[in-house]
């Protein structure tokens, strides 16, 4: 699934987000910020190539090793990648930008970055940069652990 970096994410209008530690916890929201894609990329579509900083790259994997979210059945393979080899995904990750703003990425993204030599936008990567870990996984929302949990969220009953 291919969109244009920083183009307004349109594919799900409610985050869920899944507990990683537990695997059990689930929370679902309505978010009123806006959400930016980043990082979607699709073969025969151009990319930024680049440099990344190495401390970027520790970071949002390290995000993601907390971060699970809009979990789908079925599983996303590499298509940049040979079929024989291609690592597949599954979810996606959020990081808080500047206010009222968040950026939508695959949980790929880290793969497009150290394989594909993708470069994602600056902003993002200060974005990533600025992420406080042990704020995130001390979060509770309202009383079970969801790193980052944006301040205009609607909960949604399940």
């Amino acid at each position: 699934m291919f969109y244009e970096d920083l183009t307004p994410y349109v594919y799900l209008d409610i985050d869920y987000f899944e507990d990683r530690e537990s695997g059990f916890y689930g929370l679902s929201y309505r978010p009123a910020y806006t959400r930016l894609n980043v990082g979607w990329l699709e073969v025969g579509r151009p990319y930024p190539i680049g440099p990344v900083p190495p401390a970027f790259t520790e970071k949002l994997e390290a995000v993601q090793a907390v971060q699970w979210m809009n979990v789908c059945l079925g599983l996303h393979e590499c298509d940049l990648c040979p079929p024989e080899g291609a690592p597949d995904g599954n979810g996606e990750v959020r990081i808080p930008g500047s206010p009222g703003v968040g950026y939508a990425a695959p949980f790929l993204i880290s793969h497009y970055i150290t394989a594909h030599g993708y470069q994602p936008p600056q902003v993002f990567m200060d974005a990533v940069l600025a992420v406080d870990l042990d704020a995130w996984v001390a979060a509770r929302w309202p009383e079970v652990p969801f790193p980052w949990v944006p301040d205009d969220a609607e909960r949604m009953e399940e």
